[in-house]
């Protein structure tokens, strides 16, 4: 069985890359977590995780990680990515995620709706949201990342 992670880190950054996938890169280092491999989790933030933005990573670590994120090659596209957790009182949080062409601002609405949507369902007070996002317009190849990595 995997330990439950106790520390997690809110990041978003966009870049801009040669291929989709140096682009996707490039927002990974300018967020900060470039340097480690991300294994894609659902949206769950373990009740006890305590918030670390100056969480460092040892390089080549599997980190558990819920993100969002875009790559468009069409120069003049406006995309967005965004991350969000909601807070309950006492029990575990929620975690949501969404990129698409729109603002920064509508990303963080999303995530906004999406959350009290998640805690309305399961029966929870929303008690505080922490929504972190990007927005980039497209050069020539752009990524727009967003995301919240957990850690032990």
């Amino acid at each position: 069985m995997l330990p439950t992670p106790k520390k997690f880190k809110i990041v978003a950054a966009s870049a801009e890359g040669n291929h989709k996938l140096t682009a996707f890169d490039n927002a990974l280092l300018q967020a900060g977590i470039g340097n480690v491999n991300l294994v894609r989790i659902s949206s769950i933030l373990p009740p006890s995780a305590e918030q670390d933005q100056d969480l460092i990573l040892p390089p080549g670590s599997l980190v558990p990680t819920a993100y969002g994120a875009i790559v468009c090659d069409e120069p003049g596209t406006h995309i967005a990515a965004a991350v969000g957790i909601g807070f309950s009182a006492d029990t575990f949080g929620v975690i949501m995620e969404y990129s698409g062409t729109c603002s920064k601002e509508e990303a963080e609405q999303k995530i906004e709706a999406m959350l009290q949507d998640a805690f309305a369902r399961r029966g929870l007070p929303l008690v505080k949201t922490e929504i972190r996002a990007t927005e980039h317009t497209v050069e020539s190849i752009g990524c727009a990342f967003a995301a919240v990595t957990l850690w032990y």
